[in-house]
């Protein structure tokens, strides 16, 4: 009986799942013209989405659309009314607030007004990708930002969908490996320091799979990683393969993966200068970064793994 009430809660909640996947989709077409293509609208939305559920200052946005303005932004810096909604003395006092569905109100509360104005916004600048992240910059003020966002529009636009929310663990079915929950052990190699993932064991030349959609943000050889991979999604979230024997031949930096792509394989590199090897059992050590649109962190990934592997 159990049983099938999980199955139950689990089709409901894929419904709930594919039903906001739709609303946000109809939002972004809606919106969308020859100058502001759907997927950068959408990474906007994803990235505010992001960050609303990791950061304690900043409420989450009631609505199917996350993107949120100030209110002096809205209505203007010397509007004496905060939260005004009439467009005309929104744009006298030079507030960028707009009625995206001509009912005579720009609201922060209407997702179409809130859309209408963002496109708009990014209208002025016009629709190439240098475009794109110059308005970013304006807007956000921060590098790290607009290169979270241009990584978030890439995926959108090359799978067609904001649905990527698929992940795998990394060692593929019918291979050896064990772990544990080993996040905080002491490190003692290049001064003393905790140990900032999950070490996942496993024979010399075992696949490595991504985790995630992503772009590969870095590549390459690391002293205390050896050999390593770093993929950025699309929740912020920054992927980190150390101790690689090797790459896979079709990886470079800037390439977007698919989640359970063959990205590597383990090895026990590190610890030393470029081909240092053979310092310790050859495992994969992944970490998870989260950026909170200041800062990035490490987080334990060991209950993610777990949850993965069950899904495996």
């Amino acid at each position: 009986m159990n049983i099938g009430h999980e199955a139950i809660n689990a089709n409901e909640q894929q419904d709930t799942k594919e039903q906001r996947i739709q609303e946000r989709m109809k939002y972004y077409v809606q919106f969308q013209d020859f100058v502001i293509p759907w997927y950068y609208l959408a990474a906007i939305d994803q990235y505010e989405r992001n960050i609303q559920q990791v950061r304690q200052d900043i409420p989450k946005k009631e609505g199917v659309i996350a993107i949120q303005f100030s209110n002096e932004y809205w209505a203007g810096a010397l509007n004496p009314v905060e939260d005004d909604t009439i467009p005309n003395s929104i744009q006298l006092f030079g507030g960028m607030g707009l009625d995206g569905n001509g009912d005579g109100v720009a609201s922060l509360d209407d997702d179409e007004d809130v859309m209408f104005t963002m496109a708009k916004y990014l209208r002025m600048y016009g629709h190439g990708v240098q475009d794109f992240k110059l308005a970013l910059w304006d807007y956000y003020k921060n590098e790290q930002v607009v290169n979270q966002i241009t990584v978030i529009a890439k995926l959108f636009e090359k799978f067609g969908t904001i649905d990527l929310d698929a992940n795998y663990f990394p060692i593929p079915k019918n291979y050896v490996y064990s772990y544990a929950g080993t996040w905080g052990a002491n490190r003692g190699w290049g001064g003393r320091r905790i140990h900032e993932g999950t070490d996942i064991f496993a024979n010399y030349g075992t696949p490595i799979l991504s985790t995630s959609y992503g772009v590969v943000e870095v590549i390459g050889w690391n002293e205390f990683g050896g050999w390593r991979i770093g993929i950025r999604d699309h929740h912020n979230s920054y992927h980190y393969y150390a101790h690689l024997h090797s790459f896979d031949d079709s990886i470079k930096q800037g390439d977007i993966v698919e989640a359970g792509q063959t990205i590597g394989y383990v090895g026990s590199t590190g610890y030393g200068k470029e081909g240092t090897a053979g310092k310790f059992p050859p495992h994969l050590h992944y970490g998870l970064y989260k950026f909170n649109g200041r800062t990035e962190w490490a987080y334990d990934p060991y209950p993610s793994l777990l949850r993965w592997e069950r899904n495996k």
